[in-house]
């Protein structure tokens, strides 16, 4: 049985369309890279998914029980969604760890892990104000895993990265893999990062599913010249 289905999901906004009809699904443990042109709507599918935006009409569907969006509830988001945003915030002038402590849901041992996995246990006593881009960086991932997600949502988690703070980042999200059963949805523009990690690759055009496929598939025969280019292919 399907871990995440989506059913004719729509999104409108101010009688635009941001999301044309989408149906997936996607199993346990499976792993899909989402790529498209800016504006193609992968940050919309993201967080309609984790329950952060109400779809216009569709249902998503995780783990067999419906995703109730904003309109529907007090406090947006699943409990067992991590989304992790390219735009992500701490709050400023707190600890680290007061910051991990509002979102732990998991035992103390396997919290120091994830801190030591994320190179982050030494900055627990450090302010959010002192603290550099790739550090908050894997703060923030750290803070969106403490949770004990079972889908993890990533948009662009290389972006802005160094290429220290990039590997480290790498070798996090690779690790989880080899411990969890975890599910996973990341967003990227670069083929590099994203075909060699990807069991499916999903690429969307002005809002429209434009092939879903694995990723030497998708390279061996991209659709268009539009899905070419996007993983930096031939036609």
């Amino acid at each position: 049985m399907a871990e995440l289905v989506l059913e004719h999901v729509m999104k409108m906004q101010q009688e635009r369309t941001i999301l044309m009809e989408l149906n997936f699904s996607m199993q346990q443990g499976e792993k899909i890279g989402l790529m498209g042109e800016t504006g193609s709507g992968k940050t919309t599918l993201l967080k309609i998914i984790a329950g952060l935006i109400q779809p216009t009409s569709g249902n998503v569907f995780f783990q067999t029980k419906r995703v109730k969006g904003p309109d529907e509830v007090l406090l947006p988001g699943h409990p067992q969604i991590g989304y992790l945003s390219q735009h992500f915030e701490l709050l400023n002038n707190y600890f680290v760890h007061e910051i991990l402590d509002m979102h732990a849901k998991t035992t103390n041992e396997d919290a120091m892990h994830l801190y030591h996995l994320c190179k982050i246990d030494h900055l627990l006593n450090r302010k959010t104000n002192e603290l550099s881009g790739g550090e908050r960086q894997r703060i923030a991932l750290a803070k969106t895993l403490i949770s004990n997600p079972s889908l993890l949502l990533l948009d662009e988690p290389f972006s802005n990265l160094d290429g220290m703070n990039k590997k480290i980042i790498h070798t996090v999200i690779d690790q989880l893999f080899k411990e969890k059963n975890l599910s996973c949805i990341m967003v990227s523009h670069n083929p590099d990062e994203i075909l060699p990690w990807a069991d499916r690759l999903m690429i969307l055009k002005a809002g429209a599913m434009v092939q879903l496929d694995d990723p030497a598939s998708v390279q061996r025969k991209p659709l268009n010249t539009y899905v070419a280019d996007i993983i930096g292919t031939e036609l």
